[in-house]
């Protein structure tokens, strides 16, 4: 239950406090930390550290496993072996949802400084509505060991009542995507000061929402980015699709389907007319009890709080019928102003850099033919499909946890995230775009899902 509570964005509890870094030592050991200084933030704790990713991360208080928790299998390999200075701080904000360190203050972020450096920067934000180290096993530990400067925000607010953020509808997640920009300046600056010059390469990745601000950042500020890795990213559409279009007949169908009896068949077909693939039945339960229900009533409540009056984020599980239930929700039905907020936060698909797409197949709570199916079609549209590859993860589901449960039915993503970064790095570094997209297959015999994932 403790990662279904993480799977689902609940707060985590506060990771221990970072204990004060030391001089650099005379072989270069954390060089420069004396004069880091993060411009914009209103509070900052270098550390030097013997180990940056999550080896040794979890021991020294420098992570939460709880932001991280159920994202990734759990026999995906922990490199080491990347000492460096680690910054934790946060900007100045209103909002205090995240609890992290005892500082009860949001947009906190973390920036990792290996020793060994590469040259390049990546910047990311959480996904779903989780902190800072939410990135730290999925990405960070993996770029960090490649040499590459690391650098997390937990987007501005987090927790099942972000929605409680910003004055209108909409502000909450727009701030999102202002603190993933404000992120970027301020680690290119820290990079700077640590190593002397400025990033040769500055990457934007993320899963999930954090998927959807790569999109949003190549979109809105590509002079900041080389390019990026969008990894399963949410559709904010103001016609749709969007969350608020595909969550509600689920919501209404799935508890039909699930009884039994006559109804049931009618029910999965409206499921599937909804977008929840064929053959994707054995995740619905599952996500029925900890993502659907969940999500759709806190994303309406920021988006359109005015459907349920009074009431903070709707009834949990209420049945199609009962005044103001979401399973009952009509996207195209609400007002102006509705459409509105969601516009606030819109993607276009005029990506100015390259970008690397991969979606699950399986995935059920962004259902890939009404997200990133859609989105590369936006992009083709926009006139900038020579910059995006797009690749359809056959067996691919939202969160990667899911592996362990379903060995033989499902395919990590994690290795296809890594694939996809490679292959940027080529296309960026020698001008040799990455294979064509296509749908990547399970994987065949002797493949090892957790560690490979080949695009061609």
């Amino acid at each position: 239950m403790a990662t279904v509570a993480a799977l689902v964005g609940i707060a985590a509890a506060p990771a221990a406090a970072g204990h004060p870094g030391g001089a650099a030592t005379a072989d270069g050991h954390c060089a420069g930390l004396s004069r880091l200084k993060v411009p914009g933030a209103e509070l900052q704790l270098p550390t030097c550290l013997d180990e940056l990713t999550t080896a040794g991360t979890v021991a020294s208080g420098h992570t939460d496993r709880a932001d991280w928790a159920g994202l990734t299998p759990a026999g995906l390999g922990v490199p080491s072996g990347v000492p460096g200075i680690q910054i934790d701080g946060y900007f100045p904000d209103s909002s205090t949802g995240n609890t992290h360190h005892g500082w009860n203050h949001d947009s906190q972020f973390v920036i990792r400084l290996p020793d060994h450096w590469n040259g390049g920067l990546v910047v990311t934000g959480s996904p779903g509505v989780r902190a800072q180290y939410a990135n730290d096993r999925a990405i960070g530990d993996w770029v960090l060991a490649r040499g590459y400067a690391f650098a997390a925000t937990d987007k501005g607010n987090t927790g099942t009542t972000f929605y409680r953020d910003g004055r209108a509808p909409g502000d909450a997640i727009a701030e999102w995507n202002t603190r993933v920009t404000q992120l970027n300046r301020a680690a290119r600056a820290a990079v700077a000061q640590r190593y002397l010059r400025p990033p040769s390469r500055t990457l934007a990745t993320g899963m999930s929402n954090g998927g959807y601000l790569v999109r949003w950042q190549l979109e809105n500020h590509p002079e900041l980015y080389d390019g990026g890795v969008d990894w399963e990213g949410t559709l904010w559409r103001e016609q749709g699709p969007n969350l608020l279009t595909f969550l509600p007949p689920a919501l209404a169908a799935y508890p039909r389907y699930a009884a039994g009896g006559p109804g049931a068949d009618q029910a999965r077909q409206e499921m599937t007319a909804a977008g929840y693939p064929a053959g994707s039945e054995f995740l619905w339960a599952f996500h029925h009890q900890y993502y659907w229900d969940l999500t759709q009533r806190i994303y309406r409540e920021e988006l359109d709080p005015g459907y349920d009056g009074r009431q903070e984020a709707g009834t949990p599980f209420c049945t199609p019928g009962t005044p103001a239930c979401d399973a009952d929700y009509d996207y195209g039905l609400r007002p102006r102003s509705v459409h509105d907020a969601v516009s606030k936060i819109a993607l276009t698909g005029r990506i100015g850099k390259p970008l690397v797409t991969l979606h699950g197949t399986l995935d059920v709570l962004l259902p890939i033919s009404r997200d990133s199916d859609v989105y590369a079609r936006m992009v083709a549209d926009a006139g900038r499909g020579r910059l995006l590859r797009y690749y359809r993860i056959e067996g691919g589901t939202h969160v990667d946890s899911l592996f362990d449960a379903f060995p033989d039915r499902l395919r990590p993503l994690v290795p296809c995230h890594r694939s996809a970064l490679t292959a940027l790095e080529t296309w960026l570094g020698r001008g040799v775009p990455p294979p064509p997209g296509r749908t990547v297959p399970l994987p065949g015999p002797g493949e090892d899902p957790l560690t490979s994932c080949p695009l061609a």
